[in-house]
């Protein structure tokens, strides 16, 4: 990549970002500039402070900064006072039909709702959510999915669907700002990757809205992770999205592991460890899967942004381990050292992890 492509794909990336409104989700600013987010959701059952909280308090080491809550009853309702005062993190609660549900979260301290205004019911219930999110100063998220949207919407867009799905987020953030909301968040998702690109570049043109990422029931962690990162990511290359959930059928930790992976490879992130290894052929010396896997695991809860090589032979070995902050090449007697670019010293086989992990503790000590 040539400096001038490096420097207009910079330029693209930061452009929408820039020019979206900034809202605030607690104390985290969103849009306008402000850093992308990673956001997950719980899992847990909420009427269950103990396990939400112990979720929550995981998603946080993980490097979640933006926590969702599903409230799905009013026992959940009462729960949610509970489970956001013991987060360190903005908490936003989820609500699907029941307005009484999302007005009672907000006066249990949400920091923001995620509705879609189309299951609340009738405009007076709508309304009621707002009139709360207005006087409590908390955003509301608009979050709409191909399979909600409206089927007058959808016959009157034909076979266009991505079409069906913007205007009726149009629709429902029109209906919003004329209630007197001035702050909002959006999300158009479909499973469906080439859809969700669609959808999100459409509205990205007409709204100034900032918006949340995601390509919704993505799948199980493989194929969801697959998924999410060409959808999310292609979104993020052109600038578009200002917080990002990377939905799997998994360990919801998993999901915002993988949404710092994705941002500091595109870019928008220096921090985290960045494990390399190469795919290993008949040249490979010792376990370098292995190997990969346990230094990563070790590492995961670091945020000073490194690089690690774990290379299997003394090929293109070498070279890698000297382009990264610290590397291995394995031979077969064990593996060369590398610090800055420097070889240091051959250590066996047995002491390679451990011996990455304490040149890690070095260089964050």
């Amino acid at each position: 990549m040539s400096p001038d492509t490096e420097y207009d794909t910079q330029n693209k990336m930061t452009a929408h970002h820039d020019n979206t409104r900034m809202i605030h989700v607690g104390a985290v600013p969103v849009g306008g500039g402000a850093p992308v987010t990673i956001q997950s959701m719980t899992n847990t059952d909420t009427r269950d402070v103990g396990k939400t909280v112990s979720q929550i308090h995981a998603l946080e080491r993980a490097g979640c900064e933006i926590v969702r809550v599903s409230v799905p009853d009013a026992e959940s309702a009462g729960a949610f006072r509970e489970i956001k005062q013991a987060a360190h993190i903005p908490v936003i609660a989820d609500i699907h039909f029941d307005y009484r549900l999302a007005i009672a979260a907000i006066e249990n301290g949400a920091d923001g709702i995620r509705i879609n205004p189309g299951n609340i019911g009738r405009t007076e219930k709508v309304e009621a959510v707002a009139r709360a999110a207005i006087q409590a100063g908390i955003p509301i998220r608009v979050g709409v999915n191909l399979g909600s949207v409206k089927k007058r919407v959808l016959d009157a867009h034909g076979g266009d669907r991505v079409g069906a799905l913007v205007e009726n987020a149009a629709e429902y953030v029109r209906m919003l700002e004329d209630m007197g909301v001035g702050s909002l968040k959006v999300s158009l998702k479909s499973s469906d990757v080439l859809e969700t690109l669609d959808a999100y570049r459409r509205f990205s043109r007409i709204s100034s809205w900032p918006l949340h990422l995601g390509v919704t029931e993505a799948g199980t962690l493989f194929s969801g992770l697959i998924r999410s990162s060409v959808g999310i990511g292609a979104l993020l290359l052109e600038g578009i999205g200002d917080t990002i959930r990377i939905s799997l059928c998994a360990d919801p930790v998993q999901e915002v592991m993988a949404g710092r992976v994705l941002l500091e490879s595109i870019g928008l992130r220096k921090e985290g460890v960045r494990v390399i290894a190469c795919p290993t052929c008949a040249r490979t010396n010792g376990d370098v899967a292995g190997i990969a896997l346990k230094v990563e695991d070790a590492l995961k809860d670091v945020k000073k942004h490194l690089v690690v090589a774990v290379m299997g032979c003394v090929v293109n070995g070498p070279g890698e381990a000297r382009i990264a902050d610290l590397g291995v090449a394995c031979d077969r007697e064990g593996a060369m050292l590398f610090v800055h670019g420097t070889p240091v010293r051959h250590i066996e086989a047995s002491e390679i992890v451990q011996t990455l992990v304490d040149e890690v503790e070095k260089e964050i000590s």
